[in-house]
Order: C-alpha cells, then sequence, then structure tokens
C-alpha cells in the first residue's frame, strides 16, 4: 500500500514537473500548455503498467476509440459491442509481428471472418497508408488493418513506448479477457482455443 502511494505521488510530481517546464509564460499568471505536454501528462496519470507494458487488465471494460482502416472507412471499438473483438498491435519494423501474422490470418481470421460475431483489427502503430498497405502485402494477411498514428490508440491500452506485438481479446459486452506479448506458440494456441470457445 505504501509503495502503491509513492508510486501515485511520483507519478503526480511527475505530472507536475511536465506541466511547469513545457509553459510558456504570456504575462504574471497566463501559461501555455502544448498539445504534446497535455498526452505526456495523460500518459504519466494512466494506471500503473504491468510487467509487459500494459495498463489495461482483464476483466476491464476495453478503452473506446476510432479508427481509420486502409480502405478510408471508419470505426469505433464500441460499435463492435456485442461481437467478441481482436486486436492486434502491430507495425511494419517489427520482426515478432512479421512471424505471428500468418498464424492470425490461418487459425483465426479465415476460420472465423465469415462469423457475424466476431472481429479483427489490426492496428498498425503509427505508420502511414502507403507502408501499412506494403506490410498487408508482404505478410499475406487479408484482415483489417486500421492507422493509429502517434500511436494514440495504442497508448490506451499499453505505455506508449512500450513494445509489440500484442494481442488483446474483447468479449461480447466490451471486457477485456486476454492479453498476449510477443509471440509464444503456447499462449497463442491459448487465444485460438479461447476464441473457438467464445464463437461456439
Amino acid at each position: 500500500m505504501k509503495k502503491k502511494i509513492m508510486n501515485v505521488c511520483g507519478m503526480a510530481f511527475l505530472a507536475i514537473s511536465v506541466l511547469a517546464c513545457s509553459g510558456q509564460k504570456k504575462g504574471a499568471t497566463d501559461t501555455v500548455v502544448s498539445a504534446d505536454s497535455i498526452k505526456i501528462i495523460a500518459d504519466v496519470m494512466t494506471s500503473e503498467a504491468d510487467s509487459t507494458g500494459y495498463i489495461v487488465r482483464v476483466g476491464e471494460i476495453a478503452p473506446d476509440f476510432t479508427i481509420t482502416l486502409t480502405d478510408g472507412k471508419q470505426m469505433s471499438l464500441s460499435s463492435l459491442r456485442g461481437k467478441v473483438v481482436m486486436l492486434q498491435f502491430t507495425a511494419s519494423w517489427c520482426g515478432v509481428c512479421r512471424k505471428e501474422m500468418p498464424f492470425i490470418e490461418k487459425d483465426i481470421w479465415l476460420k472465423h471472418k465469415d462469423n457475424a460475431e466476431f472481429a479483427l483489427i489490426g492496428i498498425d502503430r503509427d505508420e502511414p497508408l502507403d507502408k501499412v498497405l506494403a506490410f498487408a502485402k508482404s505478410t499475406g494477411i487479408t484482415y483489417p488493418l486500421g492507422l493509429d498514428p502517434g500511436a494514440d490508440i495504442f497508448a490506451k491500452y499499453a505505455l506508449r513506448d512500450s513494445g509489440i506485438t500484442r494481442n488483446v481479446l474483447i468479449d461480447k459486452e466490451g471486457k477485456i479477457v486476454k492479453l498476449t506479448r510477443l509471440y509464444n506458440e503456447e499462449e497463442f494456441a491459448s487465444l485460438v482455443q479461447m476464441i473457438n470457445e467464445m464463437l461456439k
């Protein structure tokens, strides 16, 4: 408990420090705070991360977001309520992502893509559209990919600078039921099994 209080105090102090350092004096009482500073403060004040960098937990409602897919369509997570949803955080420079994605395609997407109760979204971290399209082509995946400029969606789920690949499995009520990090055959098999069970 004492450690948790110290951590909260430390985060609050850091947030205040960032705020103080980022402001530019306009007058005696006016301070201008940049959007980047506000983003840093918001990140600092989020709940404590686990050992893999996640700031969300199993059992919590998945944070909502709106994403633009590579075909230009926009989609919000909340619009998928009532479906089993899998989010995959990825990027073209991530070797582990490239290793995992063909398995996601074969073992999850191709098996469940025609199921109206399932949705899968690959969320590409901070890369332009042309790079994301080339990435999809090179990995041979056909599931939807969306753009995450500035990794703002990613930062709702994990520390902004923490690594990928990551999968977040969400139930029909919008609750997180599984979180994975990196590609581990056993863990991936348990993810596949859980999706199969949820869609029976």
